[in-house]
């Protein structure tokens, strides 16, 4: 057990109460020393809590007046523009207020029970608020409680007025339209007249982008032949509750002072022929959650929080840093849970939980609405040792929709066989139209403007690398057979088909590029190293799942590739970024160290460890923030010292206009920034636990003094769970009990009994 001494409570400068404290490995309840406490109200949406049930989001806060406010989200809920809006904002008033300044007041994030409390208030007076996203519906679920009666009021607020061009730094929120022929405009949203006893509201598509993106880039033929997913898409919700009326359209009252609220917020999404289809299905939705009762639904969401904390927790201890990346663990695990089971993958520029910031609305983000893999990837590779795999289906399900239109791409584009999935992406498969170019001029169908990702296909084989990983910690027979192999069918079919080979029979990989920063390459590495790294593990499975046919392909392909490009004389050999770089650096990546990771080819669980290390040491570029993964490739390369020191800089670099501890950003991209977290979760649990193969490594990057509570996940359906204290590991559970014979300690060491 670790965690008998429990530490101080800690106040930061922003006025955050964390209760910090180990997690005893089977008493989830010991998750409640980490929750979010704060003492005092907040100004602005900056001051908000993150809440969500993995598509419904929440930022909550409470006003120095008494109100409390939610920022309503959800994670499909797209303009015509593919701009990810937010469905609206709510005000919660009460008369009289509850509490003056210097009255008690406590804001409580409960995390093991996916909720909200706040307490305003002298005893006598005192008003008791809870907060909850529900875990199985969509619907979010506010309960009051008054120790005297007071009126109540909860009002829509709609910034989305009226029609609107986006103009000056506001456009960035559009990108990909940015620079183009056509007036960037946003749409106003709806709100139903008449309306007795609730209020309902909706935002409508009809505008697309959709049929122009794919004209635009020679591909009007499939207009035909697929739906567009924006045009008359529709999304909003309707307010209702226990003896409110309706006052005035955006606003409900109790018709006099009541000692109870109950307030439940129903959201929707869909596309329909017609606005009023919508608000009937919306309405079949409510009766649908109306049967379900409150305290049946609460016992149902709590329990599912329960599951969550108990299928997977790291907590260390030992000194103040430990503390520090520890809260920063739990808290953005809770972000990404809270936003990770939505229809479309997790957003990196901000997740669901953007606000008003810097002058814009919260419907603002940098980099808009497409997907870049670079970024996007690093929210899903945590969740393998997380356990959190229903949590991938949505970012899996997302690029094997589009391959219809990818293959189809590559067909007119290229004339031949196979898909690739662009760098930069809307949801849908497409570049944006700027990044393909405004201005072509003779450049033929195809070809793109935009330097920094013309020819980056390197998100196939890391989408390909990270579900043959999923597959190894599940094996999901079905997900193998009629979601992987076949995707490696068409993907890999591309690599061998778009490029010549030499006299050797070898594939030459030019033109291309390696990520976004050697813009004109021969034979880059990522791409190689995705593909020996991918292509090894695939025959690596059981030939009889495979087929033949597969694996002679798979063979002769991988016996095509060009070697890893190296440098230096035997001894002294490291990777470089490609064979022959034409030109400069474009961007700030580090592509010969995509061999130790994503592409585990080097590392302490892999030969040539020195090549690897060697390959670090003397990389271009050195960070880690945001996107950048030195700490996690620092961790696969053992290298103990430099994984702790940054990431535990990592977890200190919170965004400063934001209450919230893992708030990151805005870093590369927007605030909270996504890959900031993932890449610290990633981090934290390499340090901890490698596997390679059958063969599982304890403890190859943790730093001895960091004593340490775990459950993680492994492949083959393996869970370790342990405690670590004063250097050694005390305790130590391996189900099934006989992979227990494929665990090593990193240095030698016998396993405890």
């Amino acid at each position: 057990m670790v965690g008998n001494s429990w530490w101080r409570s800690v106040l930061c400068a922003t006025g955050v109460i964390l209760l910090a404290a180990g997690i005893e490995a089977a008493a989830t309840e010991r998750l409640d020393a980490y929750n979010v406490v704060w003492d005092s109200p907040s100004a602005d949406s900056r001051g908000s809590m993150p809440l969500g049930n993995g598509d419904l989001g929440v930022n909550a806060w409470v006003e120095p007046g008494g109100d409390l406010v939610l920022l309503l989200s959800k994670t499909d809920a797209w303009s015509g523009n593919c701009r990810l809006l937010k469905l609206g904002r709510l005000r919660i008033r009460m008369s009289p207020a509850p509490f003056a300044e210097g009255q008690p007041f406590v804001q409580e994030l409960r995390l093991r029970d996916g909720e909200l409390v706040v307490r305003w208030g002298q005893p006598d007076q005192q008003v008791r608020l809870r907060l909850w996203v529900d875990a199985h519906h969509p619907v979010v679920r506010v309960q009051a409680d008054s120790a005297r009666a007071r009126e109540w009021e909860v009002a829509l607020e709609v910034w989305r007025e009226e029609k609107r061009v986006l103009e000056g730094g506001e456009v960035h929120s559009a990108y990909g339209l940015h620079g183009g022929p056509d007036p960037i405009v946003c749409y106003p949203d709806s709100v139903l007249a008449d309306q007795t006893d609730r209020v309902v509201w909706y935002h409508r598509n009809e505008h697309s982008i959709w049929q122009d993106n794919l004209r635009y880039q020679g591909l009007g033929e499939l207009i035909e032949q697929l739906d567009d997913p924006l045009l008359h898409h529709t999304f909003g919700g309707w307010i209702e509750g226990e003896g409110l009326a309706n006052d005035g359209d955006r606003r409900l009252r109790s018709a006099g002072p009541r000692e109870q609220l109950r307030v439940n917020i129903h959201v929707h999404a869909a596309q329909t022929p017609t606005a009023e289809a919508w608000v009937e299905a919306l309405a079949a939705q409510v009766a649908a959650t109306r049967r379900i009762g409150l305290d049946a639904a609460r016992a149902a969401h709590r329990d599912w929080w329960a599951q969550f904390w108990s299928r997977s927790w790291l907590v260390a201890q030992g000194s103040p840093d430990a503390e520090t990346v520890t809260r920063a663990y739990l808290l953005q695990r809770w972000v990404s849970a809270c936003s990770g089971r939505g229809v479309h993958p997790i957003k990196f520029n901000g997740s669901i939980f953007t606000v008003d910031m810097d002058g814009f609305d919260p419907d603002y983000r940098r980099w808009g609405g497409p997907y870049w893999w670079q970024n996007t990837r690093l929210s899903y590779w945590p969740m393998l040792a997380s356990g959190d795999f229903e949590m991938l289906c949505p970012l899996f399900r997302t690029y094997a929709a589009t391959v219809p239109l990818a293959e189809f791409r590559t067909r007119v584009w290229f004339d031949h066989e196979g898909a690739f999935f662009p760098e930069t992406m809307y949801f849908w498969g497409m570049f944006t139209n700027a990044n393909y170019g405004w201005d072509r001029g003779d450049l033929p169908v195809g070809e793109l403007t935009n330097r920094f990702i013309r020819r980056e296909y390197t998100s196939s084989m890391e989408l390909l690398a990270l579900m043959l990983d999923y597959y190894d910690y599940t094996r999901d027979a079905s997900f193998l057979t009629d979601r992987l192999l076949p995707l490696s069918d068409s993907l890999l079919t591309f690599w061998d088909q778009h490029y010549e080979r030499n006299a050797e029979g070898r594939l030459v990989i030019y033109p291309a590029q390696a990520l976004e920063t050697l813009q004109d390459a021969k034979n880059p590495t990522p791409d190689i190293a995705g593909l020996e790294w991918v292509l090894g593990r695939l025959l690596a499975l059981p030939e009889p799942v495979t087929g033949g046919e597969r694996r002679s392909f798979w063979t002769q392909l991988r016996e095509a590739l060009p070697p890893l490009p190296m440098t230096g004389a035997a001894g002294e050999r490291r990777v470089v970024g490609a064979e022959q770089v034409f030109g400069g650096r474009g961007n700030s990546e580090n592509p010969e160290l995509y061999a130790v990771f994503p592409f585990r080819l080097f590392g302490v669980t892999r030969p040539d460890l020195d090549i690897g290390l060697r390959t670090f040491e003397q990389r271009v570029v050195r960070g880690n923030v945001g996107w950048r993964q030195d700490d996690t490739q620092a961790a696969l390369l053992g290298l103990t010292d430099t994984a702790r020191a940054m990431v535990v800089d990592r977890a200190g670099r919170r965004h400063a206009g934001s209450r919230f501890p893992v708030f990151w950003g805005p870093n590369f991209d927007w605030t909270p920034d996504q890959p900031h977290g993932g890449n610290l979760l990633m981090a934290l649990q390499t340090m901890l636990l490698q596997a390679d193969g059958d063969r599982i490594l304890l403890f190859p990057a943790w730093p001895p003094d960091w004593d340490v509570s775990f459950k993680l996940h492994a492949p083959q359906q393996t869970t370790l769970e342990g405690t670590y204290r004063d250097g050694k590991l005390e305790t130590l559970t391996v189900t099934p009990a006989s992979r227990r014979a494929d665990v090593r300690l990193a240095g030698g060491g016998t396993l405890p009994e």
